[in-house]
């Protein structure tokens, strides 16, 4: 699992972005995944440091 370090709207959902190993890695989330998983997509957007990404199985976590 990663911290986010920053997020970005798309045109159909939001990217996240986190540095493994002096790299920045990304992966996207569209809008249903999101509500799926019961994200907040503006929370994500304004807060991006409150989430975690588990790469493996495609799901962020809150972690306020």
């Amino acid at each position: 699992m990663h911290d986010i370090v920053t997020s970005k709207k798309m045109e159909n959902g939001i990217v996240v972005f986190w540095a493994e190993k002096g790299e920045k890695k990304y992966e996207s989330f569209n809008f249903s995944e999101l509500v799926d998983m019961k994200i907040n997509a503006l929370d994500l957007l304004e807060r991006p440091k409150y989430y975690k990404v588990d790469t493996a199985a495609h799901k962020l976590i809150v972690q306020k």
